[in-house]
């Protein structure tokens, strides 16, 4: 869609400022920063069976809930700290996705010792040039990319380290987010920025 002052966006940011922002800015191009990894893993999982908007708008009160994601200190909550999440209407209060999101600290944790960053783990899930992508990036193509091989492989693994809210679906929204691809639709302003820097991006080892 083009907006009122005729920049043309992928059409599911429509619906507030800052939403298009987060496109603008963030979707599609390539993290290795550690909290933000982790941050979108949690907060794919806190997703599940509701639409991001409804998580973006709720970021802020999950960063200042969950230590700010920083891995090694929400892996220290206990049932006190559940009970406070719990209670807090900022956040989606979930006892499942809470409970999921701590264990899942714990379980990177495991990953930084074996692997030296969650970045390093995750980009090597990166798909190379081509590598299964449709030749053109249409509003068709998009709509039809909710998974891949490598977001298959991703969650597989992930799953058989102990983590959970990490089916393949959501493992492609994350790897989407965090520019392992770039599915802005051709056309928009942003896809040609999410590429350079996509190019210039030397993926941790």
């Amino acid at each position: 869609f083009t907006d009122e002052a005729g920049h043309a966006r992928c059409f599911w940011c429509r619906a507030s400022p800052l939403y298009r922002h987060y496109h603008d800015h963030e979707w599609g191009f390539p993290v290795v920063d550690e909290r933000r990894l982790f941050e979108k893993l949690c907060l794919e999982g806190f997703q599940a069976g509701l639409s991001w908007l409804t998580i973006l708008n709720k970021r802020e009160a999950f960063r200042a809930a969950m230590a700010n994601f920083e891995a090694d200190e929400l892996a220290r909550f206990g049932a006190t700290e559940v009970a406070q999440l719990l209670g807090n209407a900022a956040i989606v209060r979930h006892r499942g996705k809470i409970a999921s999101a701590i264990q899942n600290a714990r379980r990177v944790l495991e990953l930084k010792r074996e692997f030296g960053s969650l970045a390093a783990y995750v980009w090597r899930y990166a798909p190379q040039a081509g590598e299964g992508r449709p030749a053109h990036m249409t509003l068709a193509a998009v709509r039809a990319l909710t998974q891949s091989a490598a977001s298959v492989a991703l969650s597989r693994d992930l799953k058989r380290r102990g983590f959970s809210f990490v089916g393949p679906t959501t493992m492609y929204a994350f790897m989407q987010a965090m520019g392992l691809v770039n599915d802005h639709i051709e056309g928009c302003g942003a896809r040609a920025a999410a590429q350079a820097a996509r190019a210039a991006f030397v993926p941790p080892q």
